[in-house]
């Protein structure tokens, strides 16, 4: 909470003007406006009367997609982003078990369950899916989270975890839809390209579900982290530790699956040499040239391309499980800034000086 700001009213009595202080709270939000991140002050948000709760921000996790809105102006001046919240109910009217004083973790975006995409398991292409969210955006002191967040999407934040361990929980349910929708067997390979916080998030999840998993990435710092997280990387542009690790680990034939976590367009002639013919290739990030992958590659070798992009309630329940029991390892993985400090997040960032940025907010 910030220091108010008051105005000044006043009612006439007789040939007197009474003067009446009216104090008006206000918070604190970090907003896109002209190519940068401010901070600046709005009026405190109210619940008056809905069915929801007003929540403080403890923190936020700074999210790619975060990134790509705002270097690619996808979104208008006064925009607050922010999506993988960590927060604390401040006041609550719902028909659920939460209170005030919980603290919970939370998602931002949920299917309604019955539309044509709903029944075929495309989530996030739901009309419902997209129109809901947090308000004003995770990086705000507070945020409304509505009555249908917190009976779909939102949990209890147990004692075992930090803050900055379970905002994982929303990127992590992304990751585990996209492992989902590959349906690979048990004992299959898989190699993560690009080993940011999300392809070492994938990697944690793949070798949660029992997948033998291998990375691959241009920058020392992430290959060295990844070894450290018993995940076999190497540099891709180094050809000799391409064909040891691929080729030795998988009879010469290829990974089953390539899970593309790299916004580069060269990664893609990556993904084609190490996938096995009848692999899978899942795409998981957009790049700058949005290239294509080649028709006679699909088509020759049998290959499947598909793409995920958020998940459903059950990965994220997953998720949350996968987590809170430590059996995904997201430790070490996070450089905290305070609110004041986020455009120095984002701007570490986009030039990969840090692996992810959390947004410390409330105590």
């Amino acid at each position: 909470m910030v220091a108010h700001r008051v105005r000044v009213a006043g009612v006439a009595s007789s040939n007197l003007v009474i003067p009446i202080l009216l104090i008006i709270e206000s918070m604190k939000t970090a907003q896109v406006y002209q190519n940068k991140i401010i901070i600046k002050e709005v009026d405190d948000i109210q619940l008056n009367g809905k069915k929801g709760a007003i929540v403080k921000v403890l923190g936020c996790g700074l999210c790619g997609s975060d990134i790509v809105k705002f270097r690619h102006k996808i979104v208008q001046n006064g925009a607050v982003l922010g999506h993988e919240i960590v927060a604390e109910i401040l006041e609550i009217n719902t028909d659920t078990g939460f209170k005030a004083g919980d603290k919970i973790v939370t998602s931002h975006h949920i299917p309604c369950g019955e539309c044509k995409y709903c029944r075929h398991g495309n989530v996030s292409m739901c009309e419902h899916f997209k129109k809901t969210n947090i308000f004003p955006g995770g990086f705000s002191e507070k945020v409304f989270v509505s009555e249908e967040h917190l009976k779909n999407v939102a949990y209890l934040v147990p004692e075992n975890i930090t803050d900055e361990e379970i905002s994982f929980y929303e990127p992590l349910g992304c990751c585990i839809r996209a492992i989902k929708r590959c349906s690979l067997s048990q004992g299959d390979t898989a190699l993560v390209v690009g080993l940011g916080s999300i392809g070492l998030l994938m990697s944690e999840g793949l070798k949660a579900f029992g997948y033998k998993v291998f990375g691959c990435d241009l920058i020392p710092e992430r290959i060295e982290l990844a070894e450290k997280m018993g995940i076999k990387a190497f540099n891709s542009k180094n050809q000799d530790e391409f064909e040891n690790i691929i080729k030795s680990n998988t009879e010469n034939l290829g990974v089953d699956s390539v899970f593309m976590t790299s916004g580069a367009d060269k990664a893609i002639n990556t993904a084609l040499e190490a996938v096995r013919p009848g692999g899978k290739i899942l795409v998981f990030s957009s790049t700058p040239l949005s290239n294509g992958y080649p028709n006679n590659e699909i088509y020759y070798k049998e290959l499947t391309v598909l793409g995920s992009y958020s998940p459903a309630p059950k990965d994220l329940q997953d998720s949350f499980e996968l987590l809170t029991s430590g059996k995904v390892n997201v430790k070490n993985l996070t450089t905290i800034y305070p609110l004041e400090q986020i455009q120095q997040a984002f701007d570490d960032t986009i030039s990969n000086k840090i692996f992810k940025a959390y947004i410390k907010i409330g105590a």
